[in-house]
């Protein structure tokens, strides 16, 4: 900005000018010049991104404004806090900032059942839990989180034990629902005793109450990552948000949920039983597939979704996020020597998965249920995909119902969310036995084939070892459109195992030959007859696998693969859904 003033101004006068300018202008720059001189007597630079001073400063209003907020974020009454440190947990604004940091980039309905009220007013009792419920007890807003932007709900169990009522309700869906349109993931932080009983009215079974809780978890299943942590007994309708994410940490000593609380059992039923022993970390990542990790502390339970979102995209719509490549933690020039050239004796497929993934990568999921199945994330050259290993340390990999349960949700999520699918196949197959039907291993094992069948990202299977039975069908074999079957020279693929062959077939050729030595000799003769018919290099020659690769070999291979196949589309049938997940 130019500015001329009169030939017998001075300069004291053309600086009060110029700065009585630089609060009205936009303009970088203001120069003075007196009379008709061609050079400015002065010239003021302005700082456009520094606030203009002046007397103007926040009011009593926004003082007392400042005094509720503080208040509110206070959270329940100090007795209440005081015993989060006897539990070994954090009061929930301290988590808050133990996962975002500086990083919380707003908060909604922190006002929530405000009703008037001020912490200096005569009708509050800082002592008595009833007279305020601060945010409804429950917290919900947008932060980052490593480096991704997530919604976040989180209970402060301060504040009646963190249970729900009409309020925080309405919070926890105005947020689910703005993540249906957002398209990024949602964290829960749970810890919470249910629904509040003596408020339920206006909020149990209304269409906007808490049922629309598991609708809205419906609808943003397989949308965006779910995500949840429980901190607490997590009790009846507060249950139910952990098993509807798509994964689940509790907490070594802290966590629990049940459908009731134990006093509620001993109701109904009248079992004695203790909540931990009812539905804690054990029950649920043991027997119920609940839980999908259990963390021993706060900080570890960050530590792994830190590393769990890693995996997964923001939204169905994207690809998993890249990572730099890393060599695996053993080099691939060993897998020949980890797998056995006997078909019974067993081997840790994870001492072949650290031969083929990138160093670090390697991140296991419900690792203590259906452990005959190996399901975890890790990167191929950086890219993320999704394991589904048989383990034959574990009743020799062959497939149990919990197993191919596990196996079924770990494809179908993987599927849901664009990752790479990575089948290890060594399996004698599917488990037969009466008890195993009284298990439903017919319908579980359906619903494994049935996600293998509908997935629609990459998929690659390796014939490491045995594949027998229908265990082919349910580790992706040719017949389940994978990009690629590839075998290792160990392979195998059979109707079933070499000693069933020859029993099922030979048994009363067998039973013919009196003499042991005789009958051993032709024992051994028919197993390698047999075993050079189900012999991998047969099932090359007649085209059934796409190639043998030398082990050392696997690593480069499926990296090759997984590039050239990355934007491969598959269509299924025009249908609304299939009926068996």
């Amino acid at each position: 900005m130019n500015v001329r003033i009169g030939a017998d101004a001075t300069k004291e006068e053309a600086s009060a000018i110029a700065s009585a300018l630089a609060e009205h202008t936009d303009d970088d720059e203001i120069r003075v010049f007196v009379g008709d001189a061609d050079e400015p007597i002065l010239v003021r630079d302005i700082d456009l991104t520094a606030p203009i001073e002046d007397d103007m400063g926040p009011t009593e209003r926004e003082e007392q404004l400042r005094e509720e907020i503080a208040d509110i974020e206070a959270g329940g009454p100090s007795k209440y806090k005081e015993r989060l440190s006897e539990q070994g947990k954090l009061f929930v604004r301290d988590r808050l900032d133990l996962w975002f940091g500086d990083g919380v980039q707003f908060e909604d309905g922190k006002f929530a059942h405000f009703d008037g009220w001020h912490p200096d007013s005569p009708d509050v009792n800082e002592n008595d839990e009833s007279d305020r419920v601060p945010a409804d007890g429950l917290l919900t807003g947008a932060a980052t989180f490593e480096d991704r932007d997530v919604h976040f709900m989180a209970n402060d169990f301060t504040v009646k034990a963190g249970s729900m009522a009409g309020r925080g309700v309405e919070k926890f869906l105005r947020m689910q629902q703005r993540a249906l349109k957002t398209g990024k993931p949602v964290l829960y932080l749970m810890d919470s005793s249910g629904g509040r009983i003596d408020e339920q009215t206006g909020f149990f079974a209304n269409r906007e109450g808490i049922g629309k809780y598991y609708f809205n978890h419906s609808r943003l299943s397989g949308r965006v990552p779910q995500i949840c942590v429980l901190y607490g007994p997590c009790i009846a309708g507060a249950a139910y948000t952990p098993v509807f994410a798509d994964f689940t940490i509790m907490v070594e000593g802290m966590s629990a949920m049940a459908i009731a609380s134990p006093r509620m059992v001993k109701m109904v039923t009248g079992e004695e039983i203790e909540m931990d022993e009812l539905g804690g970390p054990q029950v649920h990542a043991e027997h119920s597939a609940s839980a999908d990790l259990v963390a021993r502390d706060e900080q570890h339970a960050r530590e792994l979704v830190a590393q769990l979102i890693t995996y997964l995209p923001d939204n169905s719509d994207e690809k998993p996020p890249r990572a730099e490549s890393k060599p695996p933690r053993k080099s691939p020039d060993g897998i020949d020597s980890v797998v056995p050239a006997e078909p019974n004796e067993a081997y840790d497929m994870a001492s072949v998965i650290e031969r083929v993934v990138d160093h670090g990568s390697f991140f296991e999921l419900q690792p203590d249920y259906g452990e005959e199945i190996i399901t975890a994330f890790a990167r191929v050259d950086g890219r993320p995909v999704g394991i589904v290993a048989n383990q034959p340390t574990e009743r020799a990999g062959a497939i149990f119902p919990d197993a191919a349960d596990k196996a079924a949700g770990f494809v179908w999520t993987c599927d849901a969310y664009n990752v790479p699918l990575l089948y290890l196949c060594d399996t004698p197959g599917f488990m037969p036995g009466s008890e195993v039907e009284k298990e439903s291993i017919l319908e579980k094992g359906k619903k494994m084939i049935y996600a293998t069948s509908s997935a629609t990202v990459p998929k690659q299977c390796v014939i490491v070892r045995k594949a027998y039975g229908a265990g082919i069908y349910a580790m992706s074999g040719p017949a389940y459109d994978p990009e690629s079957t590839i075998g290792l020279p160990s392979g195998e693929i059979g109707i079933m195992g070499p000693e069933a062959a020859i029993n099922a077939v030979y048994a009363n050729k067998l039973d013919a030959v009196e003499d042991p030595e005789e009958r051993a000799e032709m024992e051994q003769r028919l197993r390698e007859e047999y075993r050079r018919d189900i012999d991998i290099h047969r099932m090359a020659s007649e085209v059934v696998i796409d190639e043998i690769v030398p082990p050392s070999d696997l690593r480069a291979e499926l990296a090759a693969r997984f590039a050239f196949y990355e934007d491969v589309e598959k269509d299924r049938p025009s249908k609304k859904h299939g009926t068996i997940l």
